[in-house]
């Protein structure tokens, strides 16, 4: 799998991980004063009964998590709900990777989704664009892509950069248009 790739996934995954890491802790509203406009609580006894299920392990203390944090976790139960089996599995997956990784490369896909988040939104379209043309290629091309990136000088990775931008460009804006 391509680092590219790998490190993209491991953002989505850092999203996902993040996002269910505040909702079960607290801690995302810690230090931020509630809204003035903020949702009211949803008492446990009105959740469904399938809601309850997945949320079982807050029961107890359901009553008195902010409101906040109770509309996080029903919107994540909510959209876990909706999911095919295939999504389900998909996101389990992806957990599951999440967690497999090192402090140090959670680190790193969490800087890669932030500049990527930070990236003006045709930037944006392109990393997709790329990332879907490498995943057009076969694992063996990826591999020598990879091995080529990795064997190559700084220098010569600044050369292969740069030929890349001139031929996007060219392609962006061909000859006589």
């Amino acid at each position: 799998m391509s680092e590219f790739r790998c490190t993209r996934r491991a953002a989505l995954v850092a999203l996902f991980a993040v996002s269910v890491h505040f909702a079960g802790s607290g801690r995302a509203h810690a230090e931020t004063p509630p809204a003035v406009d903020s949702p009211a609580p949803t008492p446990w006894e009105s959740l469904k009964p399938e809601e309850q299920k997945m949320l079982a392990r807050h029961a107890e203390r359901w009553n008195s998590l902010p409101a906040e944090q109770q509309q996080r976790l029903l919107r994540g139960s909510q959209r876990w709900l909706a999911m095919t089996p295939e999504q389900r599995q998909r996101a389990q997956a992806r957990f599951e990777r999440w967690r497999n990784l090192t402090p140090e490369q959670r680190d790193r896909a969490r800087e890669s989704y932030h500049r990527y988040k930070n990236l003006p939104p045709e930037q944006q379209a392109q990393v997709r664009e790329n990332l879907h043309r490498l995943k057009k290629l076969t694992p063996e091309q990826r591999q020598r892509l990879r091995e080529r990136w990795q064997n190559a000088t700084p220098e010569e990775r600044q050369r292969m950069l740069e030929r890349r931008r001139q031929r996007m460009q060219r392609q962006a804006h061909p000859p006589g248009s």
